[in-house]
């Protein structure tokens, strides 16, 4: 597949062109735990934000598989903030399951970042005069120090009584955030706590999260064949798994830079690329990333095919792109893996950004969304004739 659309490939170009800039903010991002507001000013003017805004908002509204090339490279270049990047559009996506008047008042500016808390943690209960009060606390909320919107799930309670998941939009000025990250990996994602006290919601700003899931809330005119109705979560595992495809490609490249005048501690080669055993394992590494990159196509081009036809995949289309995500994503870090462990001892020196690659990669695979065996299970499941046993679809 190739960018078609000049503004879409300008974008592209611009963030390739900004590579170096974000990989040397990297050690900043850590330190501070939460990327430099240079990153985010740079991207925003590259029009990075825009990409998931409709373009009746002054967006670009760029398909799935030119959000994944963005994604891929900005990870490329910064872990830390090729994973913020994906939060933010993923989310501002979801802006698009909401009523229109939602939307009118997200996607106003045509540019803008939204973070999401999808663990229904906290509560809805109907306040006087219409619309809701939410209250609760989020915890690992990625991007919300940089967002102006956050999308939380909280429990309300129905006609009969029994608790249901809702999603509700509130702007992140109505929020808390805790500074409470501090973590061994991803460490500069920012993704701290965040809590809603007496938060007054209105009610088109609150809808049913199964019906976010599954696509079919109401009150909003985009729900046709338009080209950019995608099933949400196959989207985000696409959003995801170009996001460990990134890191990957980022990690090749800086084993690679570090080659020249390398020679191998304790043996006879004094050029480490000269050795056979670094030869299979750069290869190795080289081909599981386009192996990752082969499944790719196929998940892009199945939700692609039915956004143009204004369907939605069966149960057994998003178990297998679940299941192939996840695979791809697996790739991945086993190609980080390899190239961590071919590099010597001198990679653990935090001046070494590969030893960052390697942190963040690992770590962030251990997301409930994006774990191998969960994932497997679910495509397995599918495979097998059964159930997937989640909504999570």
């Amino acid at each position: 597949m190739t960018t078609t659309d000049s503004a879409v490939a300008s974008v592209l170009d611009e963030v390739t062109s900004l590579a170096a800039t974000l990989r040397e903010n990297g050690p900043e991002a850590e330190q501070r735990r939460w990327i430099p507001e240079a990153n985010v000013e740079l991207l925003d003017k590259a029009g990075v934000f825009r990409l998931t805004v409709p373009r009746r908002f002054g967006g670009l509204e760029a398909p799935a598989a030119d959000q994944t090339r963005v994604l891929t490279e900005i990870a490329r270049a910064d872990t830390a903030t090729g994973w913020v990047s994906m939060i933010w559009l993923g989310s501002v996506w979801m802006i698009s399951l909401f009523p229109d008047r939602a939307q009118e008042e997200v996607y106003a500016g045509g540019s803008v970042r939204v973070s999401t808390g999808f663990t229904p943690s906290g509560t809805l209960t109907p306040a006087e005069g219409g619309g809701y009060t939410l209250n609760g606390t989020w915890k690992w909320l990625t991007g919300c120090r940089g967002a102006q919107w956050a999308i939380l799930a909280g429990l309300l309670e129905g006609p009969d009584g029994t608790p249901v998941p809702h999603a509700a939009l509130v702007p992140v000025s109505d929020i808390t955030i805790a500074d409470d990250w501090h973590a061994a990996a991803a460490a500069g994602t920012g993704s701290s706590s965040v809590t809603a006290v007496d938060v007054t919601v209105p009610a088109h700003r609150v809808v049913g999260l199964m019906d976010v899931l599954s696509g079919s809330t109401g009150d909003r005119s985009n729900t046709g064949a338009d080209g950019r109705n995608y099933a949400l979560i196959p989207l985000l595992m696409a959003h995801g798994s170009a996001v460990f495809l990134g890191m990957a490609k980022g990690a090749l490249e800086l084993f690679l830079e570090r080659l020249p005048g390398r020679g191998i501690t304790y043996t006879s080669w004094t050029d480490q690329s000269q050795s056979p055993v670094t030869q299979i394992q750069a290869a190795t590494a080289a081909n599981k990333i386009a192996a990752a990159e082969a499944l790719q196509e196929g998940w892009l081009t199945l939700l692609q095919r039915h956004a143009d036809a204004g369907t939605q995949p069966s149960v057994e289309e998003r178990s297998e792109v679940r299941g192939r995500a996840a695979f791809a994503i697996q790739l991945a870090k086993e190609a980080v893996d390899g190239l961590y462990e071919a590099s010597g001892a001198s990679v653990i020196m935090r001046d070494v950004p590969l030893q960052r690659f390697h942190r963040d990669v690992r770590g962030l695979a251990l997301h409930a969304l994006y774990a191998f065996n969960s994932n497997m299970e679910v495509h397995g499941r599918s495979i097998l004739g059964l159930a997937p046993d989640t909504p999570f679809l």
